[in-house]
Order: C-alpha cells, then sequence, then structure tokens
C-alpha cells in the first residue's frame, strides 16, 4: 500500500497550500503537483478545487481523506505496536502540554524519560486545551496533559492521573480575608471584586467561569489573560481576585505571596489526565511518560 499518497493528500488538505505542504513533505512543489495530477488522473476524480488561492477537498477529496487518517493512524499504531514487540525502543513521541504545565512539567519529567528511552525523540506542542483537543483528534500529537473537561470529547479518552483542587487567590491579607472560614470563602465575598480570568480557551478559564456564572458574578469587571505569570503577579500586586489550580501554585518559582481560598464548604476540583484518542495504542515509552507525569501529582 503506497502510504506516501495518504500523507500526501492530508498534508495539502491541512495546509490548504501546495507549497507549504511541500515543505512539510520534504519535497519539490513541482513533484507535488505532479503526483497528485497524476493521482487524479489515475482515480478519475478531482480530490481537490481551488478557491481564492486555496485548495479545498472536494466531495471525493474528504471521502479520500477520512479513509486515509484512518488508515494512517492505524499505521502508526502498528508501527508502535510492532517496535515495542521487537523491543527497539525507537521512536517519536509527540506531547501537547498547556503553557503552564509545560513550564514545571517538563523540566521534571523529560530528563528522567530521556534517560531511560535515549532513542525515543520527544516532540511539545504547547496551546489552549481546545487547540491541544484540535492536535490530538488530528493525528498531529499523541497524547496530552491537561485538566479534564466539562464536556467529554466522544474522540478522546482520559486517564485520571490525580485530582487537583482549584482555588480563589488574592493578595495577602485581601479585605475578603474576613469573610472566610477555615479557609474557605463563598464566591458571594467576591461580587463586587475585580477578576483576574485566564482565557475561556484555558481549561482553568473555563471552569472558574463555570462556577461564577453559577454563583451569579457578573463577569464585566474582570481582565482576561492566557498567561499565568502575569495573573499570579497581578494578585500579588492586589490588583484582583483569581482562579488557579493548587499544582500551579506549588510548582510555581518563587512561592507566590498570595492568600488562597477553597470554593465554599467543598470546593472546586478537577481530575488531571493523561488524553489519547480513542482506539489509538501507546508504546511502552508512552505509557511510561504518563506514569512519570502522574508522580508529579502523587
Amino acid at each position: 500500500m503506497d502510504f506516501s499518497e495518504m500523507n500526501y493528500v492530508t498534508a495539502i488538505a491541512k495546509h490548504q497550500n501546495f507549497t507549504r505542504a511541500a515543505e512539510e513533505l520534504h519535497i519539490s512543489q513541482s513533484a507535488l503537483s505532479q503526483y497528485m495530477t497524476r493521482l487524479e488522473s489515475e482515480l478519475g476524480l478531482k480530490l481537490f478545487e481551488r478557491s481564492d488561492k486555496k485548495y479545498i477537498p472536494t466531495y471525493a477529496g474528504r471521502r479520500y481523506l477520512e479513509y486515509a487518517r484512518r488508515i494512517l493512524e492505524m499505521k502508526s499504531g502498528l508501527d508502535a505496536e510492532l517496535s515495542d514487540i521487537i523491543k527497539r525502543d525507537v521512536g517519536v513521541l509527540n506531547i501537547g502540554l498547556p503553557n503552564m504545565r509545560c513550564a514545571f512539567m517538563l523540566p521534571k519529567t523529560l530528563p528522567v524519560f530521556s534517560r531511560k528511552y535515549l532513542n525515543v525523540k520527544v516532540n511539545i506542542f504547547e496551546g489552549t486545551s481546545a487547540m491541544i483537543d484540535s492536535k490530538l483528534i488530528e493525528g498531529d500529537i499523541d497524547l496530552a496533559f491537561y485538566s479534564k473537561p466539562h464536556k467529554i470529547n466522544p474522540h478522546l479518552v482520559y486517564e485520571t492521573l490525580a485530582p487537583e483542587e482549584l482555588l480563589i487567590c488574592t493578595c495577602r491579607n485581601h479585605r475578603v480575608k474576613d469573610s472566610s472560614a477555615d479557609g474557605r470563602l463563598d464566591l458571594s465575598a467576591i461580587r463586587d471584586e475585580r477578576l483576574i480570568l485566564l482565557s475561556p480557551e484555558q481549561r482553568t478559564g473555563q471552569i472558574s467561569r463555570h462556577y461564577l456564572k453559577q454563583a451569579g458574578i457578573d463577569l464585566t469587571n474582570s481582565i482576561t489573560t492566557n498567561n499565568m505569570p502575569a495573573v499570579i503577579s497581578l494578585t500579588e500586586q492586589g490588583w484582583g481576585v483569581s482562579f488557579i489550580f493548587e499544582s500551579h501554585l506549588r510548582w510555581h518559582s518563587p512561592e507566590p505571596e498570595i492568600d488562597t481560598y477553597s470554593f465554599g464548604e467543598n470546593g472546586v476540583y478537577s481530575d488531571f489526565v493523561a488524553a489519547m484518542r480513542k482506539g489509538s495504542y501507546l508504546p511502552a515509552y508512552a505509557r511510561y511518560f504518563i506514569d512519570e507525569a502522574g508522580k508529579l501529582y502523587a
């Protein structure tokens, strides 16, 4: 079976551009164009049509891509499993991480992993949880680590590594301290406070917004950023109230000068998970990386 043919077609569909697809495939644009002309001639069908300088899959192209992606994913799983069987421990592991997780997870997991698997190349993709999910589904990454979403993606499976608590964070001795009891704070106490929120594309931003809206908190008086160090710094300076997972604070250096509170009586928790495509095969080295990541939260 000619897997290069499928790789060529999926690369064109991904970039909607022959030049960028050829660069990814490490072939010339003219060679790729000639190959596609010959393929479409053999099939008797157009797989792409040009629209506003972009190459868009036709109906036949979309059907081809649907099967090609499934076949390539099966081929990738077969290669990984065969690699395990013959114990070569040679391969590539593509991992997705939100920026803040990457900052503290990689220095603690990658050196340990590389000492055991010298011949496995690790590629890292950083982005929001939404971007990472998209990369997982498309097959661009094999494995991701983040907070489990409220809405489960049917194309993914999640392995829980540890529960994490989302905390209400203020500067030292903020006035809301008088409303707290045993380290717990009702959201009504911050109703009139300025809020520092992470982007709704980030899991922390999604979860905090969910509970704030549930409590009837007006989000008008807030600022949104996707930069966790900025959130922590603004909180330390007393600019506003923020919402941060305890693990982010635990690994932040230096230790943040802030006060933290649980959400009400029971607190708000989310599972820290390893996510992967449903039905995908993970080689032994991927399982090892998951185990090492889980140790950080033990």
